[in-house]
């Protein structure tokens, strides 16, 4: 089973940079995306053979999920079940017979971590929802989760260390995540692997100079590790400040 995780950065700008084509070429059995950026209404995609279930902000213009799939879910669940976190569109799951597949667009810390105080409050609840559905059968979540875990997941960590995306409590939530029994599919087939970046800022050249960030995941319940097939990186898909990247489960 193929799944695609991608933040367009606004899906109808990123349709009109080749959404759809990049859609086709890389055949995913369930492709999530993030930041979407719209409400209901507001574009037609022409997918056939594809049902799709979307997150919507009430801000307009703002945050949003939304997952595409080849398969008939079990059940579809929004958001995580917390009022005060469910406004921003910021979760979609979808549950299948083997595993619950889970779409999330993490919250930024913002420029001088102005909402690290709002950032650590989901953290935990949205660790807490993971681990509630960990319960019931295995999870496999996707998406920017806007932290860079380790030094090797970007390009300069000295200068940003305490930055938003790779700020201690950031990464120590991470690190708690992983520890409550889930893991990072990438590092776990690529342990060593640097300069595989998800993210580039639009400034000074840098994803030409691939100067970036991983923050960007799939991660899997932990008895889940033996069923990654693949976990890939495709920097050189264009459309959005941030590449798709992907997970090939055998089940």
């Amino acid at each position: 089973m193929r799944l695609i995780s991608w933040n367009v950065n606004g899906l109808r700008a990123a349709v009109k940079k080749g959404f759809e084509d990049i859609f086709w070429a890389l055949d995913a059995d369930a492709f999530c995306i993030q930041e979407t950026k719209l409400q209901e209404g507001q574009i037609e995609l022409d997918l056939p053979g594809y049902e799709s279930y979307w997150s919507y902000a009430e801000k307009k213009g703002y945050s949003g999920t939304a997952i595409f799939t080849r398969k008939t879910p079990l059940s579809v669940s929004y958001n995580i079940g917390i009022p005060y976190h469910d406004t921003e569109g910021r979760a979609v799951t979808l549950e299948f017979e083997e595993f619950y597949l889970v779409c999330v667009y993490t919250p930024n810390a913002q420029d001088g971590l102005k909402r690290i105080a709002y950032r650590m409050e989901w953290e935990d609840a949205f660790r807490d929802y993971l681990m509630g559905l960990d319960l019931k059968k295995p999870v496999v979540v996707c998406g920017d989760m806007n932290v860079a875990h380790e030094e090797i997941d970007l390009k300069n960590p000295g200068p940003n260390r305490g930055n938003a995306g790779f700020s201690d409590e950031e990464r120590s939530k991470f690190s708690q995540l992983l520890n409550s029994g889930f893991t990072d599919s990438f590092r776990y087939l690529y342990p060593d692997t640097r300069d595989a970046y998800t993210w580039w800022s639009y400034r000074a050249n840098a994803r030409a100079n691939n100067v970036g960030w991983r923050i960007d995941y799939f991660l899997v319940s932990d008895r889940l590790r033996d069923n990654i097939g693949k976990a890939f990186i495709c920097p050189e898909i264009m459309g959005s400040d941030h590449c798709p990247v992907g997970l090939d489960l055998t089940l």
